[in-house]
């Protein structure tokens, strides 16, 4: 699928690849399932403790709780992405790449009633294909994107063996790193490292200290030694790393 470039209100240019209607509908079938074990879980215990209609009437309640509030949890809380978004690396953001708010995440899913019409996301398959986003109507209304995330393991890889030592893995460090560089920044970091070597050496060395400045200002790093591209590709490599991304290599919070 052909990769969409979006500008940041920071004017940084990114790309995003749009998820397909197939990875989205397994992604939707696989939260359909665990909801519905959840569901049935709670009412295999109520059936223990109270009548078999009473136990029914939980299953029925805790089901409508459950897909109403399963996607919004997940989109506003999760980072934009659910059990099933997870499992086929797919990650619900706003038109910017910025996280969704709360109000775009209930406008989607309450629009969501119409994508399913008239039986398994009809509507919205059909409004996708016409889409150059590859949008359902609930993410038209919402002004959001289902995109796939980039898994760069090899250049995570060669990030790590770069440098053996980086001094930006402290408890400190990692925690503003989690919460104050957002989609946008992780994404505009990884593209100047895997761009570097194709500028020129003074432009190159003039936008890592341009770079360098603004995240020693953003993280409180005082350490001056370190040269701008040294501290840039230190910071990439950590952003991509397991101390945030857990050990499976998706990342954990690139949406803060």
């Amino acid at each position: 699928m052909n990769e969409l470039t979006i500008t940041t209100p920071e004017h940084v240019p990114i790309g995003l690849e749009p998820a397909g209607a197939g990875s989205r509908f397994l992604a939707v079938l696989l939260d359909a399932v665990i909801t519905t074990a959840i569901a049935s879980a709670i009412a295999g215990v109520a059936r223990t403790l109270v009548p078999a209609g009473v136990a029914y009437a939980i299953f029925v309640t805790s089901s409508f709780v459950l897909a109403w509030s399963w996607h919004v949890w997940f989109e506003t809380r999760g980072q934009g992405r659910t059990p099933g978004k997870r499992a086929l690396s797919l990650r619900v953001v706003d038109a910017r790449g910025l996280p969704v708010s709360l109000h775009q995440s209930l406008a989607r899913n309450i629009v969501r009633v119409i994508d399913f019409a008239p039986a398994f996301y009809g509507v919205g398959a059909a409004v996708s294909l016409f889409d150059p986003a590859r949008r359902r109507l609930g993410d038209i209304v919402a002004n959001t994107l289902v995109i796939r995330e980039a898994q760069p393991l090899v250049y995570r890889a060669q990030l790590a063996s770069d440098r053996r030592h980086n001094s930006l893995r402290t408890p400190r460090v990692l925690r503003l790193i989690r919460h104050r560089i957002p989609l946008e920044e992780r994404e505009f970091l990884l593209r100047l490292c895997l761009r570097a070597g194709k500028l020129a050496p003074a432009a190159r060395y003039d936008l890592m200290e341009d770079v360098a400045r603004h995240y020693r200002r953003t993280l409180g790093i005082e350490e001056e030694q370190i040269s701008g591209e040294n501290l840039v590709r230190d910071l990439t490599a950590v952003l991509f790393s397991s101390e945030l991304t857990g050990s499976s290599g998706a990342q954990r919070n690139p949406l803060r």
